[in-house]
């Protein structure tokens, strides 16, 4: 059976300002790669012959880079929004320019996931849904909205937040669909699979699943949650064939200077072309491109812009300086 995927990468990526003001949110580098390469690699390695990445906020950036998929091993081709179309809509304009295929993985373009793919599609074919969800467990749903489940994994109900929440299932932005449920989501229009696409198909009696893995899952949302991701994928606490090759500890760029005095460690990325004077501590931050850091400077659990310039001594810590 043959699988497309969709990538929903359109947002202006507000909760991630003032990082997303010159570049959209899954074009920013995560472990040294646009997070974009995270999730398209992770499609690839799980069969699937081609993705749509479905744009909006600065669309032109996407392509420069990715290209035809040819370098990732697998077609990409890109769909752009003039107007914003909801989940359901972006779903439905991307979907135009998908082969024909038995069924459409739809990411999230936010969300990091060590979760097993393969072992979601299978769980959708021998199940033969119209629609497999990946969730996960958290310790306090009443942030999410959460779902129901009955038997066999079946779908009850998609409940919004709520003080007491039934269950500590959400959705966690990895949806399979069979061709023909996308077929059915009306051109043109806005619509919320959450809102609306899903409680329709439970009303009508569609085979909705859920696939629960509680492996590794953090949304990128903001620019904490964007580091911490940067540095488990560095650490190893979470998996991705794009992260490139480093130690265990770090990520230095061969055309960064660091001085051999400076430290650098939990999971820091060192950009290309950027510079650590002597006696800096880097911990778990992300030092852009070009950027240079000053003597003697501490930064933790922060991201330094592009071309940026640290003064000596200074210290910054859960901040994000130059944008």
């Amino acid at each position: 059976m043959s699988t497309s995927a969709i990538l929903l990468v359109g947002g202006m990526g507000t909760r991630l300002l003032p990082l997303t003001l010159k570049t959209p949110k899954p074009m920013l580098e995560v472990a040294g790669v646009p997070f974009t390469e995270h999730q398209i690699r992770k499609a690839a390695a799980a069969g699937i012959t081609e993705i749509i990445l479905a744009t909006s906020y600065k669309a032109e950036l996407f392509e420069p880079y990715f290209g035809d998929g040819t370098k990732f091993g697998i077609k990409i081709k890109y769909a752009v929004e003039k107007t914003a179309l909801g989940t359901g809509g972006g779903i439905k304009n991307a979907a135009a320019l998908l082969d024909p295929s038995d069924q459409v993985v739809v990411f999230n373009g936010d969300v990091l996931s060590g979760h097993d793919l393969v072992g979601q599609l299978k769980f959708h074919i021998e199940n033969k849904a119209d629609i497999t969800l990946y969730l996960t467990e958290v310790a306090d749903a009443r942030a999410y909205g959460c779902i129901e489940m009955g038997e066999g994994r079946r779908v009850k109900s998609f409940l919004e937040k709520m003080d007491k929440p039934v269950s500590n299932f959400i959705n966690a932005g990895c949806y399979i669909f069979n061709r023909k449920v996308i077929d059915q989501i009306p051109s043109d229009q806005v619509v919320s699979v959450e809102r609306d696409t899903f409680p329709k198909l439970l009303a009508t009696g569609s085979k909705v699943f859920g696939y629960l893995d509680t492996s590794y899952w953090l949304d990128i949302g903001n620019p904490a949650a964007l580091v911490k991701a940067s540095a488990d994928l560095i650490t190893g606490k979470v998996q991705s064939a794009a992260t490139p090759k480093h130690s265990n500890d770090h990520l230095i760029s061969p055309t960064a200077q660091v001085s051999s005095t400076a430290v650098i460690n939990l999971g820091t990325v060192i950009s290309d072309n950027a510079s650590i004077a002597a006696g800096c501590q880097i911990s778990g931050s992300i030092i852009g491109k070009g950027a240079k850091i000053g003597e003697n400077c501490r930064v933790i659990n922060s991201i330094i812009a592009q071309d940026a310039q640290i003064a000596a001594g200074m210290v910054v810590i859960s901040n994000y300086l130059g944008f």
